[in-house]
């Protein structure tokens, strides 16, 4: 049969088969490239699609194209499992009107050195006294070793106060602010889980509560960039700033 002899319908089906033909070949082609390329071309070609958030597997043999959807709160349920059990809960010994030894809340803190090292808001951590460092590890008694001027205070997590207490905790990966890009999503995690969007000045304005005080400031990868302070006119200590002080607790 002529094609000339086609009538209108007839040329529209022939068109579709001609495509779908075309693009089994093409597909056959490319698994068959794929499979039989040298690592120096598929290693790249694997970073520039996983950037697009598709990735290539090789799964028994054969090449498959695995599209990840990364929603955002994944990313801070993420970054909060990573810094979970870095973060404690602090409290001090006082005497109240009566006389009596009570604890009181003294802020939030976290692990910054492998040394049982944790940070806190220097309003609530001035000195000397009993302090006490909770995580779901248990309590510990914490023993202060520093104030620094910018409004942070170090102590040192010491003795279990019971025989369950067993000090277990993750030191965080130390971030960079100046990485951070206008726009970005940064967290507050404190006596609760806030947010805010970086606007591109490195001094953060953080609007702490008293049980916010002391509570680690992320980026979403999970990274510390700082610490959350109960401070009008200095609401943000950076991570830079803390870890510089660290080195010389540490000397």
């Amino acid at each position: 049969m002529d094609i000339n002899d086609l009538n209108k319908s007839q040329l529209i089906l022939l068109a579709i088969l001609l495509s779908f033909i075309t693009s089994i070949a093409t597909g056959i082609t490319t698994v068959t490239l794929m499979e039989q390329a040298p690592d120096s071309v598929t290693v790249p070609i694997n970073r520039v699609i996983k950037q697009t958030v598709e990735k290539i597997q090789q799964v028994e043999g054969k090449t498959t194209i695995e599209t990840v959807v990364i929603k955002e709160e994944d990313l801070v349920v993420d970054a909060i499992a990573k810094n979970k059990s870095a973060v404690f809960i602090l409290t001090k010994e006082i005497r109240n009107e009566n006389n009596d030894l009570v604890e009181v809340s003294a802020g939030r803190s976290f692990a910054v050195s492998d040394k049982n090292i944790i940070v806190a808001d220097a309003l609530f951590v001035q000195g000397k006294g009993t302090y006490f460092a909770q995580n779901d590890s248990g309590k510990f008694r914490a023993e202060f070793l520093s104030t620094d001027s910018r409004g942070f205070s170090f102590l040192k997590v010491d003795k279990a106060v019971d025989e369950q207490s067993v000090l277990t905790y993750t030191l965080p990966v130390f971030g960079d602010l100046s990485k951070m890009k206008i726009g970005q999503k940064i967290l507050v995690l404190g006596n609760n889980i806030s947010s805010m969007i970086f606007e591109g000045d490195k001094n953060l304005k953080i609007n702490a509560t008293l049980s916010n005080a002391g509570g680690i400031v992320l980026n979403l990868e999970g990274e510390v960039l700082g610490m959350a302070l109960f401070n009008e006119t200095n609401s943000f200590a950076p991570i830079s700033v803390i870890s510089e002080s660290l080195a010389q607790v540490t000397e």
